[in-house]
């Protein structure tokens, strides 16, 4: 009976190590990524951000989202072609975290490059990154104050 408490146990503790976050998991646990979490969900994204990383991800915020003018947003989620474009615009194929960034160009997933500063804080084309960055197992997220839009 011991022996199979004691495998139980170890069991449980070993399946626990196993359902680590994701980014996506991470995005949508956390409640100021609503908007970004359902653009993910309309573009079919999902898979990059659940894949092994490592992965930085510029997120808008809920407020970067409402910045944004309300016919423009329901364009992007009515287009998930167009949508997904924008969305790998905000993801960077490698890690980068506060303290690694440095001012330079990085290319997105989606093909353009994000020009990163750290002139006055961190900033991705010019967009200032807000609060602390939030780790998940398969990368990082920087939380951005605005939304990111590729030039093409």
């Amino acid at each position: 009976m011991k022996r199979i408490l004691a495998f139980t146990l170890l069991a449980i503790s070993f399946s626990g190590a196993a359902s680590a976050d994701t980014l996506l998991q991470t995005v949508q646990q956390d409640g100021s990524f609503q908007t970004f979490a359902k653009a993910v969900k309309v573009a079919g994204l999902e898979g990059a951000l659940n894949g092994s990383g490592p992965i930085t991800l510029f997120a808008p915020n809920d407020a970067a989202f409402a910045k944004l003018p309300k016919a423009k947003l329901n364009a992007l989620m009515a287009n998930s072609e167009a949508l997904k474009k924008v969305l790998s615009y905000h993801v960077y194929p490698g890690k980068i975290t506060q303290a690694d960034v440095s001012a330079g160009k990085v290319k997105s997933l989606e093909g353009a490059d994000l020009q990163l500063s750290v002139t006055d804080g961190v900033k991705v084309n010019n967009v200032k990154v807000v609060g602390d960055e939030i780790n998940a197992d398969n990368g990082v997220i920087h939380t951005v104050s605005a939304v990111l839009m590729p030039k093409s």
